[in-house]
């Protein structure tokens, strides 16, 4: 091993090392695939999941339970919900105050209030992420794909400018930042699946030019210096055909968009002013803004998160109460304008429309009641204080999640939670495969659809077992 580096074998060793992690994978000679369609019809072409990322609790948003008030001195074990319920545009269903908003337009989609959360020991926000956006447990022997890369590699681009899968709103310097990048990650389907990331949707058009103070000429000349790099790297020497050739077209595909007039649909400014205002509710609401204007440009998969960051937005360790009344105003306006906007333009009867989270919440119970895991925040079996009002501990057996368009069903409640502590599933529990596999059938993908890793099959769900709830779609 050397001990002293000159400047070309640093450059020449850190592009190794850039193009390794980028591929995040076994190196196979070939990637071989068999994805029969078994005539399946598509009812959509287009997915925005707008991810509730934290933890948002079922029963203070949209499965509300008995309403306590605060008062000094009461037990904490008789606390279901701390908003009041509000009725929505479905008759007998109601959600929590703060989100009439979006119970106005319930009509338009499918309600789910049992989905069940993996149980995986320890809870850990970014362990049950991964396993809500890649359908696996970590930790895995290869890099996971994300759901939008499995979307992006059997559907390909709508248009060939716009990628296929862009992620808006996370940042990777907070929290847990490494542990959120292993599942934003195309693995071994290539790069060129992998999500194009925008942190901030206020500075979007940024990620479409060249640094300020770039010249077109400079920046084709750094772009011709990356090749270079790829082809001495790691990658370049060893790495498949198919990496090698997947890297290489993410790489164009950023330099075409670049150029291109439909980058015009990154930049939110360019939206009227009065619909500007209904979706500035902060990062999250121009978010939901950005992913409408994305999908209207023919954007294929569209992930808009509240964000992530520790003991941050739906991560209510304390103070509950009051900071899930703030995550509903950042939420409810834009989530409602987006399905609005959709359906005005007609994208909704082709763009399947997500709203979920990792887990819920409860006042007591840390998992569910009968696997309880390790608490990780104190709770008072008398509460005197207001900051421990409210929700404040991990709870996986009992969850909400919206669907709209796409073939999703109008005005449909599915499944059912016990009104009484433990508010969990009592009445046709999903899992996270369920939900996988119901948005790749309304999109027309087989769920045999693998790829050979290994020397074994990797489906899109674990060994392929999912299967799609038909009872959430118009058409089954």
């Amino acid at each position: 091993m050397k001990k002293y580096w000159d400047r070309r074998d640093f450059i020449k060793q850190s592009a190794a090392a850039v193009a390794t992690m980028g591929m995040a994978s076994p190196i196979s000679s070939l990637l071989s695939s068999c994805s029969p369609n078994k005539g399946l019809t598509a009812t959509a072409d287009s997915v925005i999941l707008l991810f509730m990322a934290g933890g948002m609790a079922h029963t203070e948003t949209f499965d509300p339970k008995k309403y306590t008030p605060f008062t000094k001195g009461m037990q904490s074990d008789s606390v279901l919900s701390t908003f009041k319920s509000v009725p929505t545009a479905l008759d007998g269903i109601h959600f929590s105050e703060g989100l009439e908003s979006i119970g106005g337009i319930i009509d338009r989609g499918s309600l789910i209030r049992s989905y069940v959360a993996a149980d995986l020991g320890h809870i850990l926000h970014t362990r049950h992420q991964y396993h809500f956006h890649t359908c696996y447990e970590p930790p895995q022997s290869v890099t996971v794909p994300h759901m939008g890369s499995w979307i992006s590699k059997e559907l390909g681009p709508l248009n060939k400018v716009i990628p296929s899968f862009i992620n808006i709103g996370q940042r990777f310097e907070v929290g847990e930042g490494e542990e959120l990048k292993a599942f934003h990650s195309a693995g071994f389907l290539g790069s060129e699946h992998g999500p194009f990331l925008i942190p901030d949707p206020t500075s979007g058009l940024d990620s479409v030019r060249p640094p300020v103070g770039m010249s077109t000429k400079r920046f084709e000349s750094r772009n011709q210096l990356y090749n270079q790099l790829l082809s001495e790297s790691a990658m370049g020497e060893f790495g498949s055909d198919y990496q090698k050739e997947s890297l290489k077209r993410s790489m164009e595909q950023a330099y075409i968009l670049l150029n291109s007039p439909e980058a015009k649909a990154f930049d939110i400014n360019l939206e009227p002013k009065e619909s500007y205002d209904t979706y500035n509710t902060g990062k999250f609401g121009l978010g939901c803004l950005m992913a409408k204007r994305l999908v209207e440009e023919g954007a294929r998969f569209i992930t808009v998160t509240s964000e992530y960051e520790p003991f941050m937005n739906w991560d209510t360790h304390d103070n509950g109460h009051t900071r899930i009344a703030e995550m509903k105003k950042r939420i409810d306006a834009p989530i409602s304008q987006l399905i609005k906007d959709l359906e005005k333009s007609g994208k909704l009867d082709s763009t399947i429309v997500i709203v979920a989270s990792e887990f819920s919440r409860d006042m007591l119970t840390e998992g569910r009641p009968d696997l309880k895991v390790k608490d990780q925040v104190e709770v008072p079996d008398i509460i005197n204080d207001m900051k421990n009002y409210g929700m404040h501990r991990h709870f996986t057996d009992g969850c909400s999640m919206l669907l709209f368009g796409g073939g999703i069903k109008k005005g449909h409640v599915y499944g059912k939670t016990a009104d009484e502590r433990p508010c969990k599933s009592i009445e046709k529990p999903i899992r996270i495969d369920g939900v996988h596999q119901t948005i790749y059938h309304a999109l027309g993908i087989s769920p045999d659809t693998n790829y050979e890793i290994e020397q074994r099959p990797f489906y899109t769900t674990p060994d392929g077992k999912g299967l799609a709830e038909l009872d959430l779609l118009a058409k089954k």
